[in-house]
């Protein structure tokens, strides 16, 4: 039999129209039926819970079940709708996205045989590589809601706070599944032994280190650093998966600005000519290059791209990149 605080639980989720958490807490249950002993009702518990979640979610608004009280201040909240098709990456990346997302659509079945899915992952490569956006596609595929960990106020500058505020954060990814995104991770996970790494940092690493490691939540928890060289070698055992990004290949510049352009360019439209202007660039810095033409564009009352209106937008980007690098 359920518990009073699981019905509470659910009858609670159910009020706030809160699907994930009303999953989360059916998901409890069959698992405390299991351990009873009561395999059958496990079973059909689980079965109907991976039914529901088939389910497309209702078009419309959707209710934000915001964190409340001091929860608000650490995590912030969007429900995403990227999807795979959004990434241009690597092939050999792609799979590992693909892999992580069937592992989270049958992770009943894969728990059923003493296992799990991966869901623990570390994210790294150089900025606007597509990291963050992936933690979006994650949640947009999965339909699940998209907690970015906000790490200015984690780390604080009082003994103990920030390591109390991490136990906090892990307590929501215990109650409430979701995609748990640490962006910037490296400002808490760098190396141990680095010399200008203080007492109190070095505690709030071993205090990261032992909640990621207990954690057995259905939750993806997502790390994503741009300095994957000074992250503590300790971590790379915690997480299931390391997902290396990079800058895009010359086949994938004309890719991507394919999709970017192709409603706003002609059909004889020189893609690669354009991959020497975008060379170096970022996933990221190419799409704003892309975007700041079409909106040239717009404003102009043009219904067309120019090439040169595009390698000028790319010789900006390119620029500022350059500025950035130096500053």
């Amino acid at each position: 039999m359920a518990t009073s605080q699981q019905l509470k639980a659910l009858l609670q989720s159910y009020m706030e129209n809160d699907r994930d958490q009303f999953l989360s807490v059916a998901l409890q249950m069959a698992a405390a039926e299991a351990r009873k002993g009561h395999t059958v009702v496990a079973r059909d518990l689980k079965h109907m819970v991976d039914q529901l979640r088939e389910r497309p979610i209702a078009s419309g608004p959707i209710p934000l079940a915001k964190p409340k009280g001091e929860l608000a201040e650490l995590l912030s909240l969007s429900y995403p709708q990227e999807r795979l098709a959004d990434l241009v990456i690597r092939d050999d990346l792609l799979v590992q996205l693909q892999r992580i997302l069937r592992e989270q659509r049958n992770s009943s079945a894969i728990r059923d045989h003493g296992l799990s899915p991966r869901r623990k992952l570390l994210l790294a490569g150089p900025p606007g590589t597509g990291k963050t956006l992936s933690a979006r596609v994650f949640a947009g595929e999965l339909g699940l809601p998209l907690f970015v960990v906000r790490m200015d106020a984690i780390v604080t500058k009082f003994m103990g706070e920030t390591s109390a505020k991490l136990r906090q954060v892990f307590d929501a990814i215990a109650a409430r599944r979701g995609v748990y995104l640490f962006d910037e991770f490296d400002s808490i996970g760098a190396e141990r032994s680095r010399d200008n790494e203080v007492g109190e940092m070095r505690r709030v690493l071993n205090t990261f280190l032992q909640l990621v490691e207990h954690d057995h939540s259905d939750s993806l928890i997502v790390a994503a650093t741009n300095h994957v060289s000074i992250l503590d070698r300790a971590l790379f055992r915690r997480f299931d998966d390391v997902l290396l990004f990079e800058r895009p290949s010359n086949l994938e510049i004309v890719e991507l600005i394919k999709r970017r352009l192709s409603t706003f360019v002609s059909k004889s439209f020189d893609y690669k000519a354009l991959v020497e202007d975008a060379e170096g660039l970022s996933q990221s810095e190419i799409t704003n290059a892309c975007f700041d033409a079409v909106k040239d564009a717009i404003v102009h009352g043009q219904k067309r791209i120019s090439q040169a209106s595009i390698e000028g937008a790319l010789a900006h980007r390119s620029r500022l990149a350059r500025q950035n690098e130096r500053a």
